[in-house]
């Protein structure tokens, strides 16, 4: 199918791991599921809009979704998927990147009001088998052991 064919669908996110008492815990938001899926964990970020660059995106969704103020590092994995669109009629391709990043300011606290993320957790990498979760989460965790 040639790019004119289908609707395109860029995201940015970010993996955020730390260790807190000999413990790591990932960084996570609470997607709600916005009324047609159930809700899961993913990463913080999401869709770039359609003025702004995928880092510039990135930055803001992340503090939309977490509260916290993100520089990006390393791209660290890139992903797609393709389906039937649910609000149009045709093929979409989702076109997602995940980045390493520090924060640099904020707070946990979600930001977005009315939005599809509820709220932000650092969640125990122990405690994710289990929980439900986005796939985004599997293949920036997957793509961190890589590079271990």
């Amino acid at each position: 199918m040639e790019f004119t064919e289908y609707h395109t669908r860029l995201a940015a996110y970010v993996l955020l791991v730390d260790e807190v008492e000999g413990q790591e815990r990932v960084l996570l938001a609470w997607w709600n599921g916005e009324g047609h899926s159930d809700p899961v964990w993913s990463l913080p970020g999401g869709g770039i809009d359609f003025d702004e660059s995928v880092l510039d995106g990135l930055v803001r969704e992340v503090y939309e979704e977490s509260g916290y103020h993100v520089e990006p590092g390393a791209l660290l994995a890139e992903h797609f998927f393709t389906g039937r669109g649910r609000t149009f009629d045709g093929w979409f391709r989702s076109q997602r990147f995940v980045f390493d990043a520090t924060i640099t300011g904020g707070e946990l606290g979600t930001t977005e009001v009315d939005g599809s993320t509820d709220y932000a957790r650092w969640v125990p990498l122990a405690e994710l088998d289990g929980q439900p979760r986005a796939d985004i989460v599997d293949v920036a965790l997957a793509a961190r052991e890589a590079r271990k």
